[in-house]
């Protein structure tokens, strides 16, 4: 402690009014670092040295014992020394608010206060600091609650609290600095004694910093490996090598993620002379692990050298790489996972990682590398259960914290040789890396992250209290009872520290165990593993079995898929057999293939690929089922390829989403872009995102064609709700949908047909609401590099294209009331409020429902729709699709029944309101249970739309363009299979087409055109 922050203290104690006397404690200086540190020597220099001083503080302690203490006496009392054997008294400073809520706060306030006693007592200059320095107040407190040896040091030796001065503890220190701050200490005539006290100066700044929480886990693992490493610098400087010589850092100094009573494990490495190299070696041993009456540096382990403590302790490298080639166990190539260079000769530390690298990460991993690997932490686990500390031990228990590094370690040396990517020797940098890289979930890989730093916390609890390298959690309640209170537990209404510890400690435990045995024993994709490898060759065979036509596509797929020993690879290998079943049960297996390549190709695909095959194969089944079936949706994966995931997500996938819930994830989606463009691009990310999820629930047979239409129309709502959101409308403002997205019943091809509606009478509110349309109809089908969200069609409007695009209310009633057309009335039917302002748009529709529905309805009116539907029949076919197999136009198909329901709706519903629905297949379940259409015709009419509606989404998944006809030859073949049809699947569709819709065309024949049969 410096004389100048004595000096700053004691102005500061003057400044605030405290008594002169006590600020004249301040005289007695703390010893510099670098002089002679020993108890006696602070003793005699820190007593009081006239007899005015003792007389004052005699004084003070008569004063002091009027005052109650929480320990029962007073802090004089319980301090204080005789003035005539040198001692010096504890003063009042220990009653000062601010120290009393630093206690209050600690731990455990009378261990905090009785350690303060001990320092004050033992050296009073650390009362005027203990006001001035926040820090070291604190620091003191929590030393003294969290580590006896660190209390007991400072108690001996105040020197050291000169770490905390300054922002000496603000920041993190690397090697570099501290190498630096090594280099400033004074010189002593024993370097080991140096050495051993700068490290034990240090250890206190990074165990303060610690336990203030000012350094989190990570980085007082990274500061203590710094702090080892310049020590070892430090010990092999003092053993003053003639030959080139390396410390190799291993273990978790290599991790740079060292406990506070870690070993320090070694590789020595040499180029010269053995004898010399030995001598080196043990004196850096001896300098770091010799246990002297103030402590060791570090102890230093170099048994993880070949032949462990029985062989030499330096080798060369030429003997490392003649024993790693020979005699290496797969263990010692998984230790040297951590590996680096810490000291001494970085070019030959290097030249030892290079030739150490093929070792690590062979081409071809020694089989008995996972076998034994398992079988030493099933030793480890065995010999703890013997013990009965297994649950009990925070290193190697079950849940502990060998469970994540034998998990992580595992996992690189399988993928690591091909995937230098994942090769950290930083657990929690590793953990990271893996789930990047796809070989582990990420959240699998966030909790142990969590579990890592918890258990690891809790290791540097236990530690520092004796500074023992001990990793079982206590039995006795006292012990128990201090390490929950200095992890930050208190006592709660219900439970106590110690058991809320507890429950937090076995929520960990378990969590860890479930995915380390995942990860650690169970084979990959092991639930697929009953179908043995299949070679490429035999592969293309049972492809051809199966119904793959293009031979050579099927060859070069394979062999892309297949070759190497990429993570990907390795998954396809294995799963080869079990995939080509699942593609040969889709409707075209030749391009399932073609699809799951590209989906292979990317790195981002191939993760997600490999991580959906290997942890869910029930999504790895519906992605077969699904990139076989349809070349727009796997294009769609392509774009998105997280979705491959979900796809084995039941929640996700297996039922269809609330509207509401939709509506707020497009808000969400729009709501924090700024500007149009990234508004209209996450609204096509959104929107593809949930065309995946309804067409995949489609075609792996989760909804059934009705919900599909739904689902869509539900999807179409929320984005054009979203948007017209997003551009804030300056007055009221509703949008109706019309025709199949009022009737909720969208195909994949739709457009979506709406009007625009608005509130007002003034040219200026015309003129906002027809910006807004315009802004509306460009946000939702303006085309960008993300594509369209949909086709927006506002040509049902009055006037059509030629029409204004919004209307106010008046509008629409004044053009109703004077020129409506019969077909712009029977558009009306399926008018349904959208978006905006619904009450607006519930006005519109009591306008409209009195125009729609009349009693009677004209025949004239009856006329003009039939005389349409027949002009639609003759004229609206384009050329090129086949009339007799149209599934919109063709007689007994969708427009058919559409317009049979609608000239009902409008003959009835105005005295049968119960028929009113914008849906199609609504309204013929309300007018067969309004007796308005028989039974027998409502089942016909509705067998044949649904089958057309299924046949014409399947026609645009497989052919991926709009389309209303059938097409013929393998297009064809392909739609009749992903609509179950197996055995003559062309012929058989088409049969099933002509069978319904001839039904369909007699019923439409009587009720619609009113010709008996």
């Amino acid at each position: 402690m410096s004389v100048r922050a004595i000096r700053r203290a004691r102005a500061a104690l003057r400044a605030d009014g405290h008594d002169r006397d006590r600020a004249d404690v301040g005289r007695h200086r703390i010893r510099a670092v670098g002089q002679e540190r020993s108890v006696h020597r602070h003793g005699a220099d820190l007593a009081p040295t006239t007899e005015r001083e003792c007389t004052r503080d005699q004084d003070h302690r008569t004063q002091q014992r009027r005052r109650p203490s929480p320990h029962g006496r007073s802090p004089a009392e319980a301090g204080s020394r005789r003035c005539d054997t040198g001692s010096v008294a504890t003063t009042s400073v220990l009653d000062t608010p601010a120290l009393e809520s630093a206690l209050e706060q600690s731990p455990d306030a009378v261990v905090a206060r009785a350690v303060l006693e001990r320092v004050v007592d033992a050296h009073p200059d650390v009362i005027a600091l203990l006001e001035t320095n926040a820090v070291l107040r604190d620091g003191l407190i929590a030393i003294g609650c969290a580590s006896r040896s660190l209390t007991t040091a400072v108690v001996a030796d105040a020197s050291l609290l000169e770490a905390l001065q300054g922002d000496a503890v603000s920041s993190e220190r690397e090697v570099e600095s501290y190498a630096e701050s090594l280099a400033t200490m004074p010189s002593e005539e024993d370097p080991a004694r140096r050495l051993r006290y700068w490290k034990r100066r240090e250890y206190l700044r990074i165990a303060v910093r610690d336990l203030l929480g000012i350094a989190d886990m990570p980085a007082v693992g990274r500061e203590l490996a710094a702090l080892a490493e310049v020590c070892l610098g430090e010990a092999l400087h003092i053993a003053a090598p003639t030959a080139p010589f390396a410390i190799i850092g291993m273990g978790k100094l290599g991790g740079v993620e060292l406990n506070y009573a870690s070993d320090v494990d070694v590789l020595f490495v040499h180029d010269g002379a053995l004898t010399e190299a030995e001598r080196v070696a043990r004196s850096v041993l001896s300098t770091m692990s010799t246990p002297t009456a103030d402590g060791l540096v570090f102890r230093t382990d170099a048994d993880l050298r070949p032949e462990g403590a029985a062989g030499a302790i330096s080798r060369n490298l030429e003997s490392y790489e003649t024993w790693y080639s020979r005699w290496a166990r797969p263990w010692e190539f998984q230790a040297l996972i951590k590996a680096r260079v810490v000291a001494g000769d970085r070019e030959l530390g290097d030249r030892h990682l290079q030739m150490a690298q093929p070792f690590v990460w062979p081409d071809v991993l020694d089989p008995d590398a996972v076998r034994e690997a398992r079988a030493m932490k099933a030793r480890s686990e065995a010999e703890l259960r013997r013990k009965g500390i297994d649950e009990r031990e925070l290193k190697r228990g079950p849940g502990g914290i060998r469970d994540i590094e034998f998990a992580v370690q595992l996992l690189q040396r399988v993928h690591g040789r091909h995937d230098g990517a994942i090769r950290s020797a930083t657990t929690l940098d590793a953990l990271r890396q893996l789930a990047a890289a796809g070989y582990i979930e990420p959240a699998d890989a966030h909790r142990l992250s969590d579990a890592y730093v918890y258990l690891r916390t809790v290791e540097h609890r236990l530690q520092l209290w004796d500074e023992q390298q001990t990793h079982t959690l206590p039995t006795d309640d006292t012990s128990r009872q201090r390490l929950a209170r200095v992890l930050g537990y208190r006592d709660s209404p219900r439970q106590s520290a110690v058991e809320l510890f507890e429950v937090d400690h076995r929520t960990h435990q378990t969590t860890v165990r479930s995915i380390h045995e995942r990860l650690f024993f169970a084979p990959i994709l092991d639930a697929l593993a009953g179908a043995g490898p299949l070679p490429s060759e035999a592969a293309v065979e049972r492809l051809a079995a199966f119904g793959f036509g293009d031979a050579a596509h099927t060859r070069a797929a394979l062999r892309d898929l297949t070759q190497g020993l990429t993570r990907r690879s390795r998954v396809m290998q294995q799963l080869l057999p079990v995939v080509l079943d699942w593609l040969s049960e889709s409707p075209d297996p030749d391009l399932g293939l073609l699809q799951l390549r590209r989906l292979a190709e990317g790195p981002t695909q191939a993760r997600a690929l490999a991580l959906t095959f290997r942890e869910h194969p029930g999504a790895a089944e519906r992605v077969c089922r699904i990139i076989g079936s349809s070349r727009l949706i796997g294009d769609a994966l392509l774009r998105q390829p997280e979705v491959v995931e979900l796809l084995g997500d039941d929640d996700w996938l297996g039922r269809p989403r609330d509207p509401d819930e939709l509506t707020g994830t497009a808000l969400e989606t729009l709501g924090w872009r700024a500007d149009a463009e990234a508004r209209r691009s996450g609204l096509r990310r959104f929107k593809r995102r949930e065309l995946l999820r309804i067409a995949s629930r489609d075609l792996v047979g989760l909804s059934p064609i009705e919900t599909a239409a739904r689902e869509l129309a539900d999807l179409a709502d929320a984005c054009v709700q979203a948007s017209l959101q997003a551009l804030e409308p300056a007055l009221p403002f509703a949008v109706m949908g019309m025709g199949r997205l009022g009737g909720s019943e969208l195909s994949y091809a739709s457009d979506i047909d709406v009007l625009f509606v608005y509130d007002g009478s003034s040219s200026d509110d015309f003129a906002t609401a027809e910006a807004i349309a315009t802004a509306l109809m460009a946000e939702i089908g303006a085309t960008t590099a993300e594509g369209q969200a949909f086709r927006i069609d506002a040509n049902l409007r009055p006037e059509g294209k030629h029409g204004v695009l919004a209307r106010s209310l008046d509008g629409f009633r004044q053009y109703y009331e004077q020129w409506v057309l019969p077909w712009e009335l029977q558009s009306l039917l399926r008018a349904r409020p959208v978006a905006g302002d619904m009450d607006l748009a519930a006005r519109f529709i009591d306008l409209v429902e009195p125009f729609v529905y009349r009693d009677p309805f004209p025949e004239d009116d009856a006329r003009e729709v039939r005389r349409i539907k027949a002009r639609v029949e003759r004229e609206r076919i384009p050329p090129g699709e086949d009339p007799e197999f149209h599934l919109k136009l063709g007689k007994g198909a969708l427009t058919d029944v559409e317009f049979t329901v609608q000239l009902l709706q409008l003959q009835h519903g105005a005295t049968r309101p119960e028929i009113r629905a914008a849906s199609t297949m609504q309204a013929l379940d309300r007018l067969g249970a309004a007796a308005i259409l028989d039974a027998g015709d409502v089942q016909v009419l509705s067998e044949a739309y649904r089958f057309c509606e299924r046949a014409r989404n399947a026609r645009y998944l497989v052919v991926g363009t709009p389309g209303d006809a059938l097409p013929t030859g393998p297009p064809a073949a392909r739609i009749a299979r992903l609509l179950g049809y197996t055995h003559r699947p062309e012929m058989e569709l088409r049969e099933e087409y002509r069978r319904l819709t001839r039904q369909a065309r007699r019923v439409v024949e009587r009720v619609f055109y009113g010709n008996d049969e």
